[in-house]
């Protein structure tokens, strides 16, 4: 059974498709600085490198195990609140990676021909922290689906009724500390993800509510009306 009307539905997935392209606009930022991975892709190549040293499955690669990451947490949530899951969390899981590939394709020659200082690779990451901030809070908010990663910090978020960003802090260390002792590479951008992301969603989300109320109050009348 839907949660909401299905005009509003699709409404919902729009507002979450312009939040992803706007966060993976961030992501992509983030990556071009190459300054070490995000927290929870430490935690993949983490993985990744022990599974391929004590299996040597020849077929493992570092996208088939973000993928296979992915879905045990959606598996967990099926035993623990399926709600969670809802069709932008697909939508999430499909579009990330294409949308990702259109802004590198976009932005790789800008960046290897003006983006070589230290310090201004530095900028540009903590900005793109911000935006995926942004992003990634105007998707929590569209309330149609939010991706695997970040359903983590979320579903703790709101079973402990602690704050969002302190939450996803913590889980952002601990994707960290274990992609570390597993393998996985660590520089200075992932840090500042690990401690910026989630104090910076704190100031988005409560605004990015009610942009995303104010964008669906049309539809709200437009049903009361009728």
């Amino acid at each position: 059974m839907l949660k909401y009307p299905v005009k509003e539905l699709l409404a919902r997935l729009v507002i979450l498709l312009i939040g992803l392209t706007i966060a993976h606009f961030g992501v992509t930022l983030f990556l071009l600085a190459n300054l070490g991975a995000d927290p929870f892709n430490v935690l993949v190549q983490g993985v990744f490198h022990t599974l391929q040293r004590i299996t040597g499955w020849a077929f493992l690669t570092h996208g088939r195990t973000h993928i296979a990451l992915c879905l045990i947490i959606i598996v967990a949530l099926l035993f623990i609140d399926r709600s969670y899951i809802m069709p932008g969390t697909i939508v999430c899981m499909i579009c990330g990676g294409p949308i990702i590939d259109f802004f590198t394709a976009l932005l790789s020659a800008p960046f290897a021909a003006y983006i070589t200082n230290f310090w201004l690779k530095l900028a540009v990451l903590a900005a793109g922290c911000v935006i995926l901030a942004l992003g990634m809070s105007t998707v929590i908010k569209s309330d149609a689906g939010t991706g695997p990663n970040d359903l983590v910090g979320l579903v703790i978020s709101d079973k402990l009724h602690k704050k969002f960003g302190i939450v996803r802090v913590i889980c952002d260390l601990t994707f960290v500390a274990v992609g570390w002792l597993l393998g996985g590479a660590v520089g200075i951008g992932t840090v500042v993800c690990a401690f910026l992301v989630g104090f910076v969603a704190d100031f988005f989300l409560p605004r990015c509510e009610k942009l995303v109320s104010f964008l669906l109050r049309p539809l709200a009348v437009s049903s009361k009306s009728h």
